[in-house]
């Protein structure tokens, strides 16, 4: 593309890059992954990947636009650590689960789509019992920016590791259970579930990890506020 009608194109296209949230989207082509990541399966193939929004076993009910592949991507940085965290968890007969990694941008504006939706109650039951959809916004359950976008936040679990099909611990929820029974502390679980909390917490803070209080299985690095959110859909 060349010429001044060329350049007004190539700017037009790069402010329309800035997505609601005001982070930048950058889009790319093909299987290319955004500057700086890398597939999780390259650094830790022994971490188990269960990444839901790519299915319907989630809090919308349907897989959603944007996870063409159940596929981790993660910044290096954030990637490299988890080997780390997954032999600490052997040291106690577990293994780690990753349930999603990078999301892309359009990903947590569908997401905000969603929640001002009230005709959609589908996944009511199983996720958000006893809070109004239309409060997981407010309430911080639903983020309209998301460090997932910077691939340096990873939702994740614990299985017991060699057991059959992997069986996930005693969490007190499951994962994406928006209410008060989420928040990392709650004392509305059972004492078994609040050690295994504690033991997540503490193996992925040793790692430079840091919890969201409301979400047991939400992790990131602290650098996410610097660094730019991506828009590329998780292909093969």
């Amino acid at each position: 593309m060349r010429g001044a009608a060329g350049k007004t194109a190539v700017l037009v296209a790069l402010f329309a890059s800035i997505s609601l949230c005001g982070t930048a989207s950058h889009a790319a082509s093909g299987d290319e992954l955004p500057p700086g990541f890398v597939r999780l399966k390259s650094v830790a193939p022994k971490v188990r990947q269960d990444i839901r929004y790519a299915t319907p076993n989630n809090f919308v009910g349907r897989p959603i636009p944007g996870y063409e592949s159940g596929e981790c991507w993660l910044r290096r940085e954030a990637a490299e650590r988890l080997p780390q965290v997954q032999a600490d968890l052997a040291t106690f007969g577990l293994q780690l689960i990753v349930y999603d990694c990078y999301r892309p941008i359009r990903v947590v504006e569908y997401f905000v789509r969603w929640a001002r939706d009230p005709s959609d109650q589908s996944r009511k039951a199983e996720h958000y019992p006893t809070i109004d959809k239309a409060r997981l916004l407010s309430e911080g359950y639903i983020a309209a920016v998301s460090a997932h976008s910077k691939g340096v936040a990873v939702d994740v679990g614990v299985a017991r590791l060699g057991a059959a099909e992997d069986a996930e611990v005693d969490m007190g929820t499951a994962f994406d259970f928006f209410g008060p029974a989420s928040h990392t502390a709650s004392p509305l679980i059972s004492p078994a579930a609040r050690r295994n909390r504690m033991l997540l917490l503490s193996v992925m803070t040793r790692r430079g990890f840091r919890n969201y209080g409301r979400e047991w299985w939400h992790f990131s690095l602290p650098e996410a506020q610097r660094l730019p959110g991506y828009d590329v859909p998780i292909r093969p």
